[in-house]
């Protein structure tokens, strides 16, 4: 069998447990996604589904555990509630969209 090269010259700094390591960087580290932090004011999709029911608008005054959307998924509709109280800053879906996995639904502020 031949064994495949790969290409690795960039160096990278890895820090754990407030130890710095030196490592060399492969194909797979340059093609991930940054990490970006949580945002708790924006409601993201759990699974990709179809958004079948919009119940908010923006401007709206929401409670904590009110409805803002059902999203359907696998012949199964999920009612999305708000996770805190607030006020609808942005909707980002509509009636009919379909959506992947961790798309932003609805923007609180």
């Amino acid at each position: 069998m031949k064994k495949r090269k790969v290409k690795q010259t960039e160096m990278i700094s890895m820090v754990i447990d407030d130890v710095v390591y030196q490592t060399k960087a492969n194909k797979m580290h340059s093609l991930r996604k940054p990490y970006q932090p949580v945002n708790p004011n924006i409601v993201r999709s759990f699974m990709p589904g179809n958004i079948q029911k919009v119940f908010v608008k923006e401007g709206q005054q929401v409670k904590e555990g009110v409805e803002l959307c059902v999203l359907e998924a696998m012949k199964m509709k999920n009612v999305i509630l708000a996770p805190a109280d607030g006020v609808v800053k942005r909707l980002h879906i509509k009636e009919g969209d379909i959506i992947p996995k961790d798309h932003p639904l609805v923007e609180l502020r």
